[in-house]
């Protein structure tokens, strides 16, 4: 992509997929490796997800990485595939706090009007520009898992989780060419639900 400035990972690949693997197999001191290695990684995820928010939030980067952590630490029963398969619970969980951290913001205030808004352009930045309630789109994701639970991964994976086309078709057992499809018409579906809401 011409312009991307995005970094290379921070943590090498076979580093973080050994200390998953012992981590699954009930090594306690795995995750505690692990966390060093991916920190950085996991903070440029919340700087991102923060970014497309309005302005003035309250949460800030640490404070979302923190409370994915306390999360993360309690999935001891997952089976570890890899590193992108890391990021992508990882990313689940920040889209989850987000989410409710919104949701408990809008049921103090009772209002919508300063609805919390995020940029549908994401993980594509030919996407055109698109402004939606963080909430919408958690609920338009729920509604296209209905429709299409592989096209909603995808969006996760990669809006969300910050994979690149090769690391979601990997993680999901596809080639990039059908990711990068599923992916477009995931996109435009979103962007149709949201206008319409």
């Amino acid at each position: 992509m011409p312009g991307d400035t995005r970094k290379p990972p921070a943590s090498p690949p076979g580093d973080v997929t050994r200390l998953l693997a012992a981590w699954s197999g009930g090594d306690a001191d795995a995750f505690e490796k692990l966390i060093p290695l991916v920190y950085e990684e996991l903070h440029r995820l919340a700087e991102r997800y923060l970014a497309r928010e309005r302005a003035g939030h309250t949460l800030q980067p640490t404070a979302v990485v923190h409370e994915a952590y306390l999360k993360l630490l309690d999935q001891k029963r997952v089976s570890w595939k890899n590193r992108g398969h890391f990021f992508a619970v990882a990313a689940q969980a920040m889209r989850r706090l987000l989410v409710d951290h919104a949701r408990r913001r809008d049921a103090a205030k009772r209002s919508h009007s300063e609805a919390t808004c995020v940029p549908l352009e994401g993980a594509d930045r030919a996407t055109p520009a698109r402004d939606a309630d963080v909430i919408a789109l958690d609920q338009a994701l729920k509604k296209l898992a209905a429709l299409d639970e592989t096209q909603a991964r995808i969006v996760e994976l990669r809006y969300f989780g910050g994979l690149t086309l090769e690391e979601t078709a990997d993680l999901l057992g596809s080639s990039p060419s059908s990711v990068g499809r599923a992916f477009r018409l995931a996109k435009a579906w979103l962007y149709r639900e949201l206008s319409a809401a």
